[in-house]
Formats: structure tokens, C-alpha cells, sequence
């Protein structure tokens, strides 16, 4: 007897109508039934895979086959070419058409190349961008569909670009203020390794024919070297193991419920954690009230870009309060989260009717201050760093001198 195919389930979690946050479990035969019977409920998806299939490190982005999704600075580069030739009069078809000649990315290009097909068919752009969540940020969609209605798309579009290569920057900037520590702290434990390995053996040997008990610390390398062939071996396959784990769950709720607010204790860079997550929020809100979407469906689009899970969760407090008819500065205050300055800021706006353009300067605001703070990190931790690893590799050498002299002052005592 033949046995039936059962249909794939695919989990998804995203924002309905409402702007309320969404999530389930549906039957579909492939990626873009799924993506078809969300669109039909109304459901903007932000993440959605197999039940049981293995995800990648973004889970809003497929892999198959190994295929590299698009970067951030992918998605600005094709937003700022398509605002650009939108402007200058070029037709959006055309525009695509062109812009997908150009793009590295073959999984960006595929997709741009569908969705010059679907807008020859007569379909939106806005439209045509929706049905590629995984690859085209929510933010972009909405902020393309409030140019179209509105009539001024070559400028959404500028907003898009300037919000994406906003946010290019800032990883930039914690990329170098980190660039540093990690390098040195790897040669450090590298050479520390190598040394337990291939020299302190060495010594061993000698100690062994000298006779006498060995001082603490050479006693404590010598133990740590014997220990390094099982060691090794385990904390290799444990850092594997680890790596491959966090893949795939440290985007998971929870996960980020844990990891998340310890984000923002650490010492040192919890300050600056907060500071980044503040600048994408505050970014973000601007650019999507400034496109003239909707307060509620923005506070659920930018909570999501946050990428921290104490103000995604903070923020759904804030639309409850909103949709309760109190003021956004108001609903904000309550969470610990948003800074007095922010909330002020907000309440200043909202009374003026610029919330968009002090949410701007407030972000503008925090990117000086994840740059400042960057800068001083950088600076502060490179001076650490080299005494961590010279102390660390001093007392190793000290640590392997010290029976030498303890036998010239034996000898020297005779």
C-alpha cells in the first residue's frame, strides 16, 4: 500500500493587521505556499522555517544549499541605486532591472529578478517586496508602500537607504571597538597553548632530573601541560558543539529572554549594548513615523529591530497603552528600559506634532554616544590588553625559570 507524503509545517511568528504580534503553525508544501497563506491572513511574517529543520544564523533568512543571504549593506547599496534612478525619472521596472544587473548577491539578485517579474505583471512594488519576507526587512516594505500611496517613493526610498546604511555604520563601530580584544585575547591564548604544549614538556624533562619538589606555579604548568591532550580535544568539540547550538537558538524567545537582559548588565559593554539597541529603536521609530505609518504597526515593526529582547518586550506594553488612547511618552515611562531624556523627547514631540524629527535627534544623539563610547572602550582596553597578555606570558616564563634558580642558590649556598 503507498503510503501519502505528509505536508510540511512551518512555524512563523510576525505582526497581523492590527499591528498586534502573531505567531503558529500551518501546513504548506514549500516556503512560498506558506508565505501565501500569512499574506491571505493578513500576516506580515518576520520569521518563519520547517518545523524541524535545522535554521541558519538569521533565521529570517533560508540558506539552501548553503546560500549566503544578503547583508545589510547588500539591501542599502540596492535601495540607494533604485532611489537614485527612481528620482532621476527612470521607471521602477527599469530601475530594478538595472539595479539586478549589478547585485553580488545570488540570492538578492534571484529576488530582485522576481520581483522586476511580478511588477511587470502589474503588482505594486510595496506588494511585490511583501512577498519576499525572508530576504526584504518589514521596515522596507512599509516604508515603500507609504511612498507609493503617498506619492513620494524616490524619497521613501532615500529614507530606506539612510536608515540601512545608518545601521551598516553603527555595526561597524562596535565591530572595531571589538576587532582589537578578541585578536589579542585569541593570539593570547594561543601562544599560552602552544606553550603548555610544545615547551613546558620540555622542561619537564629537566625538572625531572634535577629531583627536588617544583614551586607552585611550575608545578601548576606542569600539571596543565599533562592535562592539555584531553583538554584540548574536549573544549574543542564543547566550543563546536556551543557554536552550532547558539546558531540556532540564540534567536529563539527563549534564549534572548535570558541573554538579552544580561546584554545590558555586563560591565563595561552593557552601556554600550543599550546605546545600540536605543539608536535602532529611536532611528527606526523616526524613519517610519516621518513615512506616515502607522504609530501602532511602527512600535511592533521597530521592537522587532531592536535586537534586544527587553525592549521588544518593553514596547508591547507601549502599544497597549497607546491603543488605550494614552500618549506614547507616557505609555514609554513606565518601561525602566527608555531613558527620561528619550521619553521627554518623545513628549516634546508629540505635543508639537515633530515626534519623527525629535525621535531623529535623539538618534543622532545616541550614535554619537555609541561612537564616543566605542572610541573609549577601544582605547581603554588596548593598554589591558597587552599587560593581561604580557603578565600572562611572564608568569609563565617565570614560571618555568624558577627550579633553575632555586638550584643556582642551592649551588651557590654549598
Amino acid at each position: 500500500m503507498a503510503t501519502v507524503a505528509k505536508t510540511p509545517q512551518w512555524t512563523f511568528t510576525g505582526v497581523d493587521a492590527s499591528g498586534s504580534k502573531v505567531k503558529g503553525v500551518l501546513d504548506a508544501s514549500n516556503e512560498a505556499s506558506a508565505i501565501q497563506q500569512l499574506k491571505a491572513r493578513g500576516v506580515i511574517p518576520d520569521k518563519l522555517a520547517e518545523k524541524g529543520a535545522a535554521t541558519g544564523l538569521q533565521q529570517e533568512i533560508t540558506i539552501p544549499g548553503l546560500e549566503r543571504g544578503p547583508s545589510l549593506k547588500d539591501l542599502a547599496l540596492l535601495t540607494r541605486q533604485l532611489a537614485t534612478m527612481v528620482g532621476a525619472g527612470v521607471s521602477i521596472l527599469r530601475a530594478l532591472s538595472i539595479v539586478g544587473d549589478q547585485i553580488d548577491n545570488p540570492k538578492l539578485k534571484r529576488t530582485v529578478g522576481e520581483i522586476a517579474t511580478k511588477v511587470e505583471s502589474g503588482t505594486a512594488l510595496s506588494t511585490a517586496l511583501e512577498e519576499f519576507p525572508l530576504v526584504i526587512p518589514p521596515i522596507m516594505v512599509h516604508l515603500v508602500r507609504a511612498g507609493e500611496t503617498g506619492g513620494f517613493l524616490d524619497k521613501s526610498l532615500v529614507m530606506v537607504a539612510d536608515n540601512f546604511e545608518a545601521e551598516t555604520k553603527l555595526r561597524s563601530k562596535v565591530k572595531a571597538a571589538l576587532t582589537y580584544p578578541v585578536v589579542v585575547l585569541i593570539v593570547a591564548l594561543l601562544g599560552v597553548a602552544a606553550m603548555l604544549i610544545f615547551i613546558v614538556p620540555v622542561f619537564e624533562k629537566m625538572f625531572a632530573d634535577l629531583g627536588s619538589e617544583l614551586p607552585a606555579p611550575t608545578q601548576l604548568l606542569v600539571n596543565l601541560s599533562n592535562a592539555m591532550p584531553v583538554v584540548v580535544p574536549v573544549v574543542a568539540v564543547a566550543g563546536i558543539a556551543f557554536a552550532i547550538w547558539w546558531g540556532r537558538a540564540k534567536n529563539t524567545e527563549a534564549v534572548r529572554r535570558v541573554v538579552d537582559p544580561i546584554k545590558l548588565k555586563v560591565p563595561v559593554f552593557g552601556k554600550l549594548n543599550k546605546k545600540i539597541a536605543l539608536t535602532r529603536f529611536t532611528r527606526n521609530f523616526a524613519t517610519m513615523l516621518a513615512s506616515g505609518v502607522p504609530i501602532l504597526q511602527s512600535l511592533s515593526i521597530v521592537g522587532a529591530t531592536s535586537g534586544n529582547y527587553v525592549i521588544t518586550s518593553s514596547l508591547d506594553s507601549v502599544q497597549a497603552g497607546v491603543r488605550e488612547g494614552r500618549p506614547i511618552a507616557e505609555s514609554m515611562a513606565t518601561a525602566d528600559i527608555f531613558p527620561d531624556m528619550l521619553v521627554q523627547m518623545i513628549g516634546i514631540g508629540e505635543e508639537s506634532g515633530s515626534i519623527d524629527q525629535m525621535l531623529e535627534k535623539t538618534a543622532d544623539f545616541y550614535d554619537d554616544e555609541v561612537e564616543t563610547m566605542s572610541s573609549q572602550l577601544t582605547a581603554m582596553l588596548e593598554p589591558l590588553m597587552i599587560v593581561f597578555m604580557g603578565g600572562l606570558l611572564g608568569f609563565m616564563i617565570v614560571a618555568l625559570y624558577m627550579p633553575m634558580f632555586m638550584v643556582f642558590q642551592s649551588i651557590q649556598n654549598m
